[in-house]
């Protein structure tokens, strides 16, 4: 089921990109849309307020084993999106999701393909997969 929506996806992207077709375009769009979403968030801690950012440096006990490490680290992120920001940033995100997409058109790639050799490689590699 998880791959007939991946693929329609995928293919109403085909359907629906016809200005932006070549291989230039889809990369500089894809490239605008990570932008955006990157000004949404700051948006949203500068502008509207709903969340706020509070960067330190992470403190991790010399002892913490590698499993442990995730208690120790921070978000750096206080508050939660407000509903107005949180339809921005969906927006923006689906909008690049939808680059990612026709990129994967152009290259003739599968993108169902690409998430599930993604989570293969997080399965197989588990922890030692740094991201």
């Amino acid at each position: 089921m998880k791959d007939l929506l991946c693929d329609g996806f995928q293919e109403s992207v085909n359907d629906l990109l016809v200005r932006h077709r070549s291989i230039l375009d889809v990369v500089s769009k894809l490239q605008e849309s990570n932008a955006r979403i990157n000004r949404a968030v700051a948006k949203a801690v500068t502008t509207c307020g709903c969340v706020a950012i509070e960067a330190k440096k992470q403190r991790v006990p010399s002892d913490a084993s590698f499993r442990d490490l995730r208690t120790f680290m921070d978000t750096h992120l206080n508050g939660r999106l407000c509903e107005h920001c949180r339809e921005i940033l969906e927006t923006e995100i689906g909008n690049h999701l939808f680059y990612i997409a026709a990129l994967c058109n152009l290259l003739d790639l599968n993108l169902y393909d690409v998430l599930i050799k993604e989570q293969d490689r997080l399965s197989t590699l588990g922890a030692y997969h740094f991201s």
